[in-house]
């Protein structure tokens, strides 16, 4: 653990040593207040269904956006040689970048309490659902974040590290909407609608904790970053 806690304290500190960090985190907040204050006043319900709607989809350039740094850059910096011959064993490299990156995101998603306190002010929303929504946001946001920090280690560019990880996110999140499982066979869209990152998290979103949802999230983030310190295992070989 204190190896692991060595990486993330490292990996953490770097998103605030710049002013990128500031910089998504104002974005996020700025995007996401203007998205849900625009439709809220219309719908005239409080409730932050369409806040929650939309986090998925913001989710798809935020979080690669977060990730796509985390292997490319030591590798582009050639630091990547270096940290390998740290005493630390590849998955706790992993998870600690991961870790650090995870915190990074609930900080941002957290710093959105002043919807539901808004909410609170104007109405009187059912406080289930939007405690479900945070919690699968979380969830999604981590399988997200696992995707975008294997992808990040199969390239030295960034660019294309965020490019790769927006596919690979909106492609798993797609399967499982109905666009999709309209156009397949009965047996086939059950098993894409359980394989779609979005079905889960608005089960979830509903205000009910299955425990079917919360093991595949975290199903998802485990495979990812197993791929990803398998990965990082064979480079030392090369």
């Amino acid at each position: 653990m204190n190896n692991v806690y060595a990486v993330f304290k490292k990996e953490f500190r770097s998103y605030f040593n710049s002013p990128i960090a500031y910089i998504f985190i104002t974005a996020f907040l700025v995007f996401s207040g203007w998205l849900f204050f625009r439709g809220f006043f219309l719908i005239g319900q409080a409730t932050m269904r369409p806040f929650f709607s939309i986090l998925p989809w913001e989710f798809l350039f935020f979080v690669p956006a977060v990730t796509m740094r985390l292997w490319a850059e030591e590798k582009k910096m050639g630091t990547m040689e270096l940290l390998m011959t740290l005493p630390l064993k590849d998955g706790e490299i992993v998870i600690g970048k991961f870790l650090a990156a995870f915190l990074f995101l609930a900080i941002t998603v957290l710093l959105t309490f002043t919807f539901p306190l808004t909410l609170y002010y104007l109405g009187k929303p059912d406080i289930g659902p939007i405690l479900g929504g945070y919690i699968g946001a979380l969830l999604m946001g981590a399988a997200y974040l696992s995707i975008g920090l294997f992808i990040s280690g199969l390239t030295e560019n960034q660019i294309v590290a965020f490019i790769l990880s927006v596919f690979a996110c909106f492609g798993l999140f797609i399967i499982g909407e109905p666009i999709v499982l309209t156009a397949l066979p009965g047996w086939l869209a059950g098993f894409f609608s359980f394989l779609g990152l979005g079905a889960h998290f608005q089960s979830i979103g509903r205000g009910v904790i299955d425990s079917r949802d919360i093991i595949y999230y975290l199903s998802v983030i485990i495979f990812f970053l197993f791929l990803n310190t398998r990965f990082v295992e064979s480079r030392k070989w090369r």
